[in-house]
């Protein structure tokens, strides 16, 4: 049983740092990718960074240089480092896994969300 939660969410100023956690739990199969969407009042859900199969980060063009996606494998914890942040990133951050990008398919498992706000 995979579960994906979600820590570490809230407001910052504009220019600020903010990291959030995801704690996945039951997840075996790494031939899938890993990482972050976020979703914005009135917008469609987008993906924000991910880890492909092979380890390798990737990132969506509007968060590029300001964030990274470490992963700490000991604790089977995946991180959102967001730096500089803008008042365009506040959203509900989810973690997602067990997805693909090259075709691209919907992730299977989800997190409950954790909101960041950017003011």
């Amino acid at each position: 049983h995979v579960q994906l939660v979600e820590s570490g969410g809230g407001s910052v100023q504009a220019g600020g740092s903010l990291r959030i956690s995801c704690t996945a739990s039951g997840v075996t199969d790494r031939r899938h990718c890993m990482g972050w969407f976020r979703q914005a009042p009135g917008k469609a859900r987008e993906g924000v960074a991910h880890l492909d199969k092979n380890g390798g980060s990737n990132y969506a063009d509007s968060v590029k240089g300001r964030f990274t996606i470490p992963l700490d494998t000991s604790k089977s914890v995946l991180y959102l480092q967001m730096n500089n942040l803008k008042a365009e990133d506040t959203a509900m951050y989810y973690c997602a896994a067990d997805f693909g990008v090259d075709p691209p398919t919907l992730p299977t498992y989800w997190g409950q969300g954790t909101q960041v706000t950017v003011s």
